[in-house]
């Protein structure tokens, strides 16, 4: 074992850790590390990280364990210091060196290396093993690991690394199709029974519903607008009940579609009977849902029909797509909900896998196949592909932006998905690609945001099971323990810091029951080390509360009473000159003003990091504003979205409306464009109005005071963002950018 020490500290040196061995998990992929700890109260976190295999692109499979969690899970004592650590993903058959970095609350931290030798895994699905049609060569790809949802075996389901590498199998003892990856963990149905399986094997009922009349749970299991949402079966209806459970399994809401088109249809002058059909009639057959947390509705995927979005609350139709030669055009009390298709825009037919992408277009797997029993049928096309549309709800359009057809020549009539990750970045997964479930072939493609191909491999379907039923992307590079949700985690604005008004100003809103710990920074020296001219010398950092009373000031950061804190946590300034506060607030909305000392002028950066992200609040909306010049005095503003899993966001860019508010030389006419991490534009707007989900702006009450300002509506995965406010036809003044977080 050798030991590393990453930074020099009183908690580090003084902390002996002996790894004494492992023992093997529940499935060769998990081992238990047995480690002894001098004291363990003041250890903050263990992180696992597994060296990749020679030639892997995959990033290392890692987990991190707060100290807190594995006292909660009974993995540490306390009083003895003895400590199990659960290392999951591992190569089977192979010698892992896995690393393990030690943090302590102190900032400091070492790390230590030891192997873990597995047993070979006997795969009865064929994971292992893949025909290697497109090896992947490119990390450009947002993901690195895949979760396979098939039924082949007690196993279920399967992750794989995006190298083709088996990592982890589920530990539940029987074999079912539908599961998901939510709160760290595979949940999956047995009946009318739902199970937890953790990443380390654990295995737990979290609920019964046959109480409420479920007699099993089908096809898949979807993320809810706060939980997870089932496929349900019951004794009364098949494949047409939608139930959302948190994630110990409490059920939180029932839609019953046979009952709501039922309503529309009598309410429309038709007779349901002639559409839905009693169980055991497979009139609709739902084989997924997407929550959209935009509108607050739910998109339901009816393989024989159509997708049908409702009202999350109500359950009101709010719109429907699908082919229009299939029967339920000919009611006009269904015909009134449905949106036309734009010219050249084909419809969904038999799909599934319904999903929201990043700006809020609807992603689905076109089966092409018709129906089975409503007659007519509607049409047949021979061919699937994945196609994503944009919908203009106002004028009830749906245009296809996006498929990926690859010449028509694969047929998948039933199952496969098709989800994106990161803006553009998409996981396909063709079930069966030659049409016949007893003997076809499955296969798993990965596609980036260039829409080239970057892995594409084929498993064998075994008679009478389902190898890749349906596929989704899994973040395991640094999984945390406890989860952090989605949310909105920092804010940064770049600005012009001069006199008066032109000042730069960070605000934000925290909400919830507890208060939050935040760090504030203001930059100026250091950032000409990136190339900026022109920096503010010396920034003062100023902190309000709601009323405008100051509560905190920062001159020079070292100077500040969090100081040591805010080294430990990375986040020192690198000039001593420069400005940082750590502040623990309570509820409630702030402003953080960045003025140059004794009145001077320059570029400057003002930063919020949230560093309690696992606390009972969130930091509800952050803006900053600044003023806008022309050239590279711009606006910009970087934001980012934590901790792995997708935040549904308004941005805006306010000027004319700021001078109601005594903001001189407000900005006319703002631009805003957003960026992803790799410098691409994924989204812009000049006029909000404009912008395709304007109604979903107005909807939450978001909609900017002057139709001159923009705003966007964004789905955005875990990543790092920046929104950057020009001035149209190279106007200036002083703006605004917000974020505002809906989940």
């Amino acid at each position: 074992m050798l030991f590393v020490p990453l930074a020099g500290s009183n908690q580090a040196d003084d902390t002996t850790i002996r790894i004494n061995g492992y023992t093997p998990g529940a499935t060769p992929f998990i081992s238990k590390l047995s480690l002894t700890a001098s004291n363990t109260t003041v250890l903050k976190s263990i992180q696992f990280t597994i060296l990749p295999k020679p030639g892997s692109i995959s990033r290392p499979l890692s987990g991190t364990y707060a100290n807190s969690y594995l006292v909660d899970r009974g993995f540490e004592n306390p009083q003895s210091g003895e400590i199990v650590l659960p290392v999951y993903g591992l190569y089977t058959g192979y010698n892992n060196i896995v690393t393990l970095t030690y943090r302590f609350m102190d900032g400091s931290s070492k790390r230590a290396n030891f192997t873990i030798t597995t047993v070979t895994f006997s795969d009865p699905c064929g994971y292992k093993n893949p025909t290697f049609l497109h090896h992947r060569s490119s990390t450009a790809l947002s993901y690195d690991y895949f979760m396979v949802k098939g039924g082949c075996s007690t196993f279920s389901p399967a992750i794989i690394d995006t190298d083709g590498a088996l990592r982890w199998v589920g530990t539940s003892g029987f074999s079912t199709t539908p599961t998901t990856f939510f709160d760290n963990a595979v949940y999956l149905p047995n009946g009318p029974r739902l199970y937890r399986i953790d990443l380390d094997g654990a295995v737990t009922q979290v609920a019964d519903l046959s109480g409420i009349g479920v007699t099993y749970f089908h096809h898949n299991i979807d993320r809810g607008k706060v939980g997870i949402i089932l496929d349900a079966n019951t004794t009364s209806s098949y494949e047409s009940v939608n139930i959302e459970v948190d994630a110990s399994g409490n059920v939180l809401k029932v839609w019953n579609l046979a009952a709501i088109i039922s309503t529309a249809m009598s309410a429309g002058g038709d007779d349901p009977s002639q559409f839905v059909h009693p169980t055991p009639t497979d009139w609709f057959h739902n084989n997924s849902v997407a929550y959209n947390r935009a509108d607050d509705s739910l998109i339901v995927s009816s393989r024989e029909n159509f997708l049908i979005s409702i009202d999350y609350e109500t359950g009101a139709i709010k719109w429907i797509l699908g082919d229009p030669t299939k029967k339920w055009y000919q009611f006009s009390s269904l015909r009134r909900y449905a949106l036309t298709l734009a010219p050249g825009s084909l419809p969904p037919i038999g799909q599934h896998a319904i999903s929201v992408t990043y700006d809020q277009n609807i992603l689905v797997f076109d089966n092409g196949q018709n129906s089975t029993f409503q007659v007519p049928p509607g049409e047949q096309r021979g061919y699937s592909t994945p196609r994503k549309y944009k919908l203009d709800l106002n004028a009830k359009i749906a245009t296809e932006v996006w498929n990926s057809e690859m010449g028509q020549s694969l047929n998948c009539p039933f199952c496969g998905s098709v989800y994106e990750d990161a803006p553009l970045n998409y996981l396909i997964d063709y079930t069966f690609i030659d049409g016949v479930t007893t003997h076809s072939l499955a296969q798993l493609i990965g596609v980036n945001a260039a829409d080239a191909t970057i892995f594409r491999y084929q498993y064998p379907s075994l008679p009478g099971c389902l190898v890749a039923f349906n596929s989704i992307p899994v973040h395991l590079e640094n999984t945390k323990f406890p989860r952090v949700g989605p949310q909105a985690l920092n804010l940064s604005t770049r600005g012009t810091v001069s006199s008066g008004d032109n000042v730069l100003i960070n605000g934000f809103i925290i909400r919830g029951t507890e208060p939050k710990s935040v760090v504030l920074r203001a930059l100026g020296p250091s950032l000409a080390g990136f190339g900026v001219s022109g920096v503010l010398n010396d920034p003062v950092l100023t902190l309000h509360n709601s009323s405008g009373t100051v509560i905190a000031s920062n001159d020079n950061w070292q100077t500040d009473p969090g100081a040591a804190f805010i080294a430990a946590d990375g986040l020192a300034p690198v000039n001593p000159s420069e400005s940082a506060t750590l502040q623990t607030l309570t509820p409630g909305a702030y402003t953080a003003v960045v003025s140059g000392k004794n009145s001077t002028n320059g570029i400057s950066l003002a930063e919020i990091y949230d560093v309690s992200p696992q606390s009972n609040c969130k930091l509800a909306n952050i803006s900053g504003r600044g003023y806008v010049g022309t050239g590279d005095n711009v606006l910009i503003s970087g934001f980012v979205i934590g901790d792995v899993d997708s935040a549904t966001v308004v941005v805006r860019a306010l000027g004319p409306s700021l001078g109601a508010f005594g903001v001189r030389q407000p900005l006319s006419d703002p631009v805003l464009t957003i960026y992803d991490s790799k410098g691409s534009v994924i989204a812009s707007n000049d006029n909000w109005q404009d912008d395709n989900n304007a109604p979903d702006v107005q909807r939450n009450g978001l909609a900017p005071p002057n139709a001159l300002e923009s705003a966007i509506v964004l789905h955005l995965p875990a990543g790092a963002y920046t929104a950057i406010v020009r001035g149209a036809n190279g106007a200036t003044g002083n703006a605004l950018v917000e974020v505002y977080d809906l989940d």
